[in-house]
């Protein structure tokens, strides 16, 4: 028989990387000029279909004792044994079909021995230029790990009280927690004052599974099924998931049944004791944080994009968030041409001309920041605004890129209303939208050269416009003293319904820009 390359026998070692021997990871590789490790692994229904039992709110999501499991064995990888904190930032949406990549990535470690690690996760099916999502980060150390402190051999608990559990997984479901055989692992159930002790185990199909993993994320979330048990975890009856863990020792492996007890932690924060049904110490959570989950969160996680359709977005930008601060200067390092409708404060000049001619004279610096106010006059009518404020952009345009003195200040155009930078905001100056317009060509043939910025007219955003031209951002939008910047976003791909109109045959249809060949083509269609 001829001989088939290991490359396709999915021998990861071919290729030059690490076997990563856990079924939710395929391959591992070490990052020598960072002292990391980088995990790779792709999930899908298809090859872990018990996760597909792990369905909250109609959305099939990667528990959060998946990530945690996850944590634990690059922890092994590079010798650390305690997962000190792990914050799940974002859920972790299967799809119904097709799969999703995962990067799992160790840094290097600090002078104590933490180490950084973060998740992030793609589906296959988007191209290589679309962004990784990061789901959690955390921290890992080495010989931080405490002793176990604890056993669980007297069982059931003295002096507890059985709780019934009849109806438990009904009642979850009612809540939008739809758990499948693998997590329905909750068998009985105690109660002593605040404490609440909990018997959980896999199905038979699932446990034969069970020595794969340091702690089967099925296992450990049916533990978790007990909180709300008494109040504990303060959920008010209200469906959560975990997202913040702090503390987490694994201490044994491999086990299909436990014995837990989970004691108030803070306010609203959970502690886990995890032993085997021997009431040998299994594993220990300090603290486990929980918190809500809506639909609307779970939408926005899972809405699926076009590869090729964007949006105009605005958003704030690390470092843009509140940058009120210091006042415009008075030294002369800013100008203003003609009226100062927004009260910079600063040094005006009836046009650019003035301004040269006092630079040039020398009873000004040249200065760093010119800036121009064209808008609407009061009671102007909106079309003759439009058209004269545009007329007064393009002549302040021409006549800043004819002078040369100024080739390394911007000229800053300040607008009142003039974009939409939030939701639902209007658009009240019209004739600042044509600036707008007019302005954007502009820098897009002179790079540098020009800054747009529009502002709700309040002081704390007045106060932020220095800061926010440092930025260098080439259009920007202040509100209530908050910076945000245009991007481009993928538009959400609505998914196709029974309702969808199609074009009516008899109807009437306009067609814009259909002069061409082209364009006949598509009216004649």
């Amino acid at each position: 028989w001829p001989k088939v390359s290991s490359l396709f026998l999915g021998d990861v070692a071919a290729v030059g990387l690490g076997e990563a021997e856990h079924p939710l990871l395929g391959a591992s590789a070490e990052l020598p000029d960072a002292d990391g490790m980088l995990f790779t692994g792709r999930l899908a229904l298809s090859t872990h279909p018990w996760l597909a039992g792990h369905t909250i709110l109609d959305t099939v999501l990667l528990p959060g004792t998946a990530f945690v499991e996850l944590a634990i064995r690059a922890g092994d990888h590079v010798g650390c044994d305690y997962l000190e904190e792990l914050t799940i930032e974002a859920p972790l949406v299967l799809p119904a079909q097709g799969g999703v990549q995962l990067r799992l990535s160790v840094g290097a470690a600090d002078g104590t021995g933490r180490r950084p690690l973060s998740l992030h996760s793609r589906l296959e099916s988007l191209p290589a230029e679309e962004p990784w999502t990061r789901h959690a980060t955390g921290v890992l150390s080495s010989g931080g790990r405490p002793e176990a402190s604890f056993e669980l051999s007297a069982w059931p608990p003295a002096d507890a009280t059985e709780v019934e559990l009849d109806g438990r997984y009904e009642g979850l479901l009612d809540i939008g927690f739809a758990y499948g055989p693998a997590f329905q692992g909750l068998r009985r159930a105690w109660q002593r004052g605040g404490e609440v002790f909990a018997e959980v185990a896999l199905d038979e199909g699932t446990a034969e599974e069970a020595t794969a993993f340091g702690l089967h994320p099925a296992l450990l979330d049916s533990a978790l099924h007990a909180i709300g048990m008494g109040g504990l975890g303060n959920t008010g009856g209200e469906g959560r998931l975990p997202f913040a863990w702090t503390g987490v020792s694994l201490y044994a492996s491999g086990a299909s049944a436990l014995r837990v007890r989970l004691t108030p932690a803070g306010n609203d924060g959970v502690r886990l004791e995890i032993a085997d049904t021997t009431g040998a110490p299994v594993a220990a959570v300090e603290t486990l944080g929980l918190r809500p989950v809506s639909a609307e969160q779970l939408q926005s996680a899972r809405t699926a994009y076009h590869e090729s359709l964007f949006r105009l977005e605005w958003t704030t930008t690390a470092g843009l968030a509140d940058v009120a601060g210091a006042d415009v200067p008075t030294d002369g390092r800013w100008a203003v041409l003609g009226a100062d409708p927004f009260g910079l404060g600063t040094t005006a000049y009836g046009d650019l001309a003035t301004l040269a001619a006092a630079v040039a004279a020398g009873t000004a610096p040249a200065p760093e920041y010119v800036v121009v106010s064209p808008s609407a006059e009061l009671g102007e009518q909106s079309a003759r605004a439009a058209h004269r404020a545009a007329a007064a952009a393009l002549t302040a345009v021409q006549r800043w890129l004819e002078e040369e003195r100024f080739g390394d200040a911007p000229l800053v155009v300040v607008t009142h209303g003039a974009v939409a930078a939030e939701a639902d905001e209007p658009v009240a100056d019209l004739a600042g939208a044509a600036v707008w317009g007019l302005l954007r060509s502009a820098q897009s043939e002179n790079p540098g050269r020009f800054v747009l910025v529009d502002t709700d007219g309040r002081e704390e955003s007045l106060r932020a416009l220095p800061a926010a031209l440092a930025s260098d951002e080439p259009q920007l939008a202040i509100r209530a003293g908050a910076v945000s910047v245009p991007r481009l976003a993928r538009v959400a791909a609505e998914p196709e319904g029974d309702d969808a109109r199609g074009l009516d045959p008899e109807g009437t249809v306009l067609v814009t820009g259909a002069s061409g060949s082209l364009g006949g083509l598509v009216a004649r269609h």
